[in-house]
């Protein structure tokens, strides 16, 4: 895995290209601590999440699947390392660019992240069920609430393939661009989200992913709170 900065953009590549980016535990470990380096870094306002070689990642490197010499410390492992919850639960924005393969946690790290765009070859897919397992990196909390329930089932039960304009109808990607000009194009939406204030960005981020927990009254009423606060500390500023 390789992390860069380009100004206030934190930019993370997946490299492990010979297996299609597909992850194992010292990636997994990798990703962990440079994430939560990005979460502590206050010149960092923007992330994005890119993968090197002809995919973006195919999930977990299943031949390491079961190779842990307990499952009970592995268990622990993920419990203490969890990746995946400080990529969601950080308050700068994130992005990712997808491309080739967008597969099993590949699909589920690309739906955790607050944007996604995509080249034309990008191909998505949950295969786990053919596996005997469900999506374990939080797809099948994140897929409905994107997708709809409905839709989040039929593509976890039957494992279809989705390409990048079915993806974009379905509102798993906000946009399709040239395989080209992927890697600009996030780094040139990055740019546009720094110029928002950091604190209103955060606020965004709980209002969307708090209130999808709550009812509507409390959702609104959130909302009020938070828009009070940025107004207060707006007012600070002028003082």
């Amino acid at each position: 895995m390789l992390y860069e900065k380009d100004g206030a953009i934190g930019i993370v590549s997946l490299n492990r290209p010979h297996v299609l980016n597909a992850y194992n535990l010292a990636m997994r470990d990798a990703l962990f601590e440079t994430l939560c380096a990005i979460r502590d870094d206050p010149e960092v306002h923007a992330v994005v999440l890119r993968g090197n070689g002809p995919a973006f990642c195919t999930g977990g490197d299943v031949r390491e699947f079961g190779t842990a010499p307990s499952p009970v410390g592995a268990r622990d492992a993920r419990w203490h390392r969890d990746v995946w919850h400080v990529l969601l639960t950080l308050q700068k924005p994130t992005i990712a660019a997808v491309h080739g393969y967008v597969v099993g946690g590949g699909f589920e790290i690309a739906l955790l992240c607050d944007l996604c765009i995509a080249a034309p070859d990008a191909r998505f897919s949950f295969p786990e069920a053919a596996l005997g397992m469900i999506p374990g990196v939080a797809g099948t909390q994140t897929a409905p609430r994107a997708l709809g329930l409905g839709r989040a089932l039929d593509l976890v039960l039957t494992c279809r393939w989705l390409d990048a304009r079915e993806a974009l109808r379905l509102g798993i990607i906000t946009r399709i661009v040239p395989r080209a000009r992927l890697h600009a194009s996030a780094i040139d939406l990055a740019h546009r989200l720094c110029k928002l204030p950091p604190q209103l960005v955060a606020s965004a981020k709980q209002a969307v992913h708090a209130g999808l927990d709550m009812s509507l009254p409390d959702g609104l009423a959130l909302e009020h709170r938070l828009n009070l606060r940025l107004e207060s500390g707006a007012s600070r500023e002028y003082l």
